[in-house]
């Protein structure tokens, strides 16, 4: 069974924040399923399983702490929905394997899964204005309309890998696109 992680801080402080775009991505591929993520596992996390082809989950840990969840699943193969400072808001990009590139989260799932080699999908909400911290901006309110647009694509592509398209023709569609797209 596919393990789909959306990263995110728990906790109504962080619910609507640039960290949280994965979570947000998953809750929405959730929703398209009219599904819901219940708590589970003593609140370690929330789940819900798409016809026994993939299971939705949101760690309930920090990020920095997020692939502590792993030890909870058995899995033939893993995506992960994170944000990326490094891509414009409202872009998003597939990518199969890989280094963390100093994010935490991912950071933490590579030492629990045993290495990079998972798909990652990641959800593009820019860089700091004018010098302004990092970690204020990831954590800061998403306040740029583009960004739901990114979780939204998000979103869609994984619904696309959760009903069998393969990675590259996930990729071939999704990967830079800045708007939805329509049939």
């Amino acid at each position: 069974m596919m393990l789909v992680l959306g990263l995110g801080n728990p906790g109504t402080k962080y619910e609507r924040t640039r960290h949280n775009v994965g979570t947000l991505a998953l809750e929405s591929c959730a929703a398209f399923f009219q599904l819901r993520l219940k708590k589970r596992c003593f609140r370690l996390y929330r789940q819900a399983v798409v016809d026994g082809r993939a299971r939705l989950v949101h760690p309930l840990t920090y990020m920095n702490r997020s692939g502590e969840v792993l030890k909870y699943f058995e899995y033939s193969s893993l995506v992960v929905l994170c944000d990326q400072m490094d891509l414009p808001a409202g872009t998003i990009r597939l990518r199969r394997g890989g280094s963390s590139a100093g994010h935490r989260g991912l950071m933490s799932l590579i030492e629990a899964h045993g290495d990079g080699q998972f798909i990652r999908i990641y959800i593009g909400i820019g860089r700091p204005s004018d010098g302004g911290r990092v970690i204020d901006h990831v954590l800061g309110p998403i306040d740029d309309e583009a960004i739901w647009d990114g979780i939204a694509l998000a979103s869609k592509a994984l619904v696309s890998l959760v009903e069998g398209a393969s990675f590259e023709e996930v990729a071939s569609v999704y990967n830079r696109r800045t708007s939805p797209p329509y049939p």
